[in-house]
């Protein structure tokens, strides 16, 4: 059955996984990159950029791939989607990953203002959902079909799927940096009472990796 999943979520040490003061010089708060420095060095993610610089295979470079199989949409939250607030000035926005972003799928954006639909190259498009998660999560599994729809962020995105137990899977990738402030994942969530479990670990070469799952039944 298809499946609402978080993969690759980057997280320090002290349950950080955005840095604070996000803005245009900052897409994951101030320090924030650091936390997606083990994925920036896979392979997986120079294909993405089409750089002639392979990057490195192992553990993180293949649990990077994996995570974008049977990937038939994405959700993600206004702020993963770029750093406007409030109404929209207008339509020059199109997000952080330029003409081609890396989804090629329909993407579903949280926000709580109307705006049309985007056409990216690569078969992304980008749809402006204002009615809600539960709305955005029917929208993107009609649009999976029997694929996966992957949550993409940002933190406060994922608490909010998260308390209402609709993530069937999350994956960490858990840096060894202490960020001291930001946005913290798990703050104030019971994760074993939302009927969560760890059900793997894995240690890769910047990132140890740990794999949660929903028990049957839960929700």
């Amino acid at each position: 059955m298809p499946k609402l999943v978080v993969r690759s979520i980057a997280i320090s040490l002290d349950g950080y996984a955005a840095g604070p003061s996000q803005d245009l010089e900052h897409p994951l708060g101030v320090r924030g990159l650091e936390l997606c420095e083990w994925f920036f060095a896979t392979r997986t993610w120079r294909r993405m950029r089409a750089e002639s610089d392979g990057g490195e295979a192992g553990v993180d470079d293949a649990i990077a791939a994996r995570g974008f199989e049977r990937i038939g949409a994405w959700i993600m939250g206004r702020n993963m989607f770029g750093p406007v607030r409030g109404p929209w000035p207008d339509a020059s926005w199109r997000g952080w990953w330029g003409d081609e972003p890396p989804f090629h799928t329909p993407v579903f954006v949280l926000t709580h203002q109307r705006r049309a639909p985007l056409t990216m190259a690569g078969g992304t498009e980008f749809h402006f959902v204002t009615d809600g998660i539960h709305a955005a999560l029917e929208q993107a599994r009609a649009a999976a079909g029997e694929r996966d729809v992957r949550l993409g962020g940002g933190v406060a995105t994922i608490r909010e799927y998260l308390s209402a137990q609709l993530v069937d899977e999350l994956h960490l990738a858990v840096r060894p940096v202490l960020l001291g402030a930001g946005e913290h994942l798990f703050q104030g969530l019971d994760l074993p009472a939302l009927g969560y479990d760890c059900t793997g670990q894995f240690a890769g070469e910047r990132a140890s990796h740990v794999f949660l799952r929903r028990r049957t039944g839960s929700g």
